[in-house]
């Protein structure tokens, strides 16, 4: 087993012999095993860098977590959930860059780079933070960075994931006479990028991985932490490629050198639904968009005017939180009348005589949870065809191919509430772990999803 010296760590890291997969069913559920691989020197303490393949951020906070909770991480396990997961192991000092890739039907962040601090709130000892994105302002967890204590910065990078056409790209390819390979040392992102769009004799990226049926193939040898490919693409064949360069680059530029890191996939990446459409009518739907509409702040707003935004969403929901409270016990005219009066609530009253119209008795903290959900834009809905699937997985496996090799792999099948399509995920699954064992080779998989087993954070043994 290696060691190798963590940057800005204190000590060597420990070096699994085979890598970790955990497959876990709820998002969150990964969480201890990203603490675990800390707790045994695999990953470091600090300074460790998320990539995360996602149709979804997970970038919310517990609204009224208590900050220190993170320093208890049994307690903070049974704490988040799966749209708030990340942002306490950030608090906590554990990772300091997140990168969030995404395909195109998701667009809850602003593409680019943002960076901004997580801290503990000192008027409510909760963890909030700086950035001013719709996404953070519509919960209610901006403050000012002079309101925070124990600050953490964070790097947040968003891009998109566009889906590979592997026909084009096979017939883009054969135009070419060779490959050649690029290694990554000190040389910054940019020069390898640079070099390979240069050199006529370097491939469309990835091209080679699946040729057309009926051509033969040779598997090239994993790649191993440190030996790893530069962008091999170029610009030659279309707007495709180019974005691809262009999005390895960016990750590229976005890991820091030398740090570990932990690649993390939902499958609902691939394809993706949103449970509540199927739950409520169309016009319960509106009617609940209504009632949670968030009106985002104007683009150069002061920062009184996004305190104010802020104060005025968290009264907002805390309404929304009592009413629906309030219904689960009593759900009569008289109820609902009286809290409709107040402004905004109006379309409370066709909303709940159309759910008891349709249902026996209405699950109104549900409800509530949908209408969560229903801020300054829709959570993503798109069930991709077994193509689409495809085209998203070939992209992965191509820009996984130029980049270091992980310490571990998280991945989250997200069927059982419906966001990855219950008919979808074990071909989605077996797709993403064959694109694994495609870049990396022989996986060591714990199908954690099947086992009654919680992991105890502290050592990690592997099975492989």
């Amino acid at each position: 087993m290696g060691d190798s010296e963590p940057r800005g760590g204190t000590g060597p890291l420990r070096t699994y012999p085979t890598l970790p997969v955990w497959v876990v069913e709820d998002h969150h559920d990964v969480l201890p095993f990203i603490y675990r691989a800390i707790g045994s020197k695999h990953l470091p303490a600090s300074n460790i860098s998320f990539i995360h393949l996602d149709s979804h951020p997970d970038l919310l906070i517990p609204v009224n977590l208590p900050a220190d909770t993170v320093f208890d991480k049994e307690t903070l396990f049974s704490e988040v959930s799966i749209e708030n997961w990340i942002m306490p192991a950030v608090y906590a000092g554990h990772f300091s860059q997140v990168i969030w890739l995404h395909p195109s039907w998701a667009q809850q962040i602003e593409q680019g780079t943002h960076h901004f601090l997580v801290g503990k709130d000192t008027s409510t000892t909760t963890i909030r933070l700086t950035s001013t994105e719709s996404y953070f302002l519509s919960d209610g967890l901006y403050v000012p960075a002079d309101q925070l204590e124990n600050k953490k910065p964070l790097h947040l990078s968003v891009h998109l994931v566009n889906p590979t056409k592997t026909s084009d790209n096979w017939e883009g390819s054969r135009a070419l006479s060779s490959a050649k390979r690029l290694k990554l040392s000190d040389d910054t992102a940019d020069a390898a990028v640079a070099s390979s769009s240069k050199d006529t004799d370097v491939p469309l990226l990835g091209s080679l991985d699946t040729p057309p049926e009926g051509l033969e193939q040779s598997n090239p040898a994993p790649e191993t932490a440190g030996d790893f490919q530069g962008p091999s693409a170029s610009c030659s064949f279309g707007n495709h490629t180019c974005r691809t360069t262009e999005l390895i680059k960016d990750v590229l530029q976005a890991l820091q050198k030398d740090a570990a890191y932990v690649l993390d996939v939902d499958l609902d990446f691939f394809s993706v639904k949103n449970p509540f459409k199927e739950m409520y009518t169309q016009e319960e739907y509106k009617l609940l968009q209504e009632l949670y509409n968030f009106k985002k702040p104007n683009s150069n707003a002061s920062e009184e005017d996004l305190l104010d935004c802020v104060e005025n969403r968290v009264h907002q929901l805390e309404d929304l939180e009592a009413v629906f409270a309030d219904l689960c016990d009593d759900d009569s005219d008289e109820i609902l009348e009286r809290w409709a009066l107040n402004p905004g609530m109006a379309p409370l009253i066709p909303l709940i005589h159309s759910l008891k119209n349709r249902l026996l008795t209405p699950n109104y903290e549900l409800v509530h949870q949908a209408g969560l959900t229903c801020d300054y834009s829709e959570i993503p809905h798109h069930v991709s065809t077994e193509e689409e699937i495809e085209d998203l997985v070939q992209s992965v496996q191509h820009l996984l191919r130029n980049l270091p090799k992980p310490t571990l792999v998280t991945i989250a099948r997200s069927s059982l509430d419906d966001y990855c399509p219950t008919d979808q995920v074990e071909l989605i699954q077996e797709k993403v772990l064959n694109c694994l064992r495609s870049v990396y080779g022989t996986l060591d998989v714990h199908l954690e999803y099947l086992e009654d087993f919680t992991p105890d954070g502290e050592e990690c043994s592997s099975t492989g």
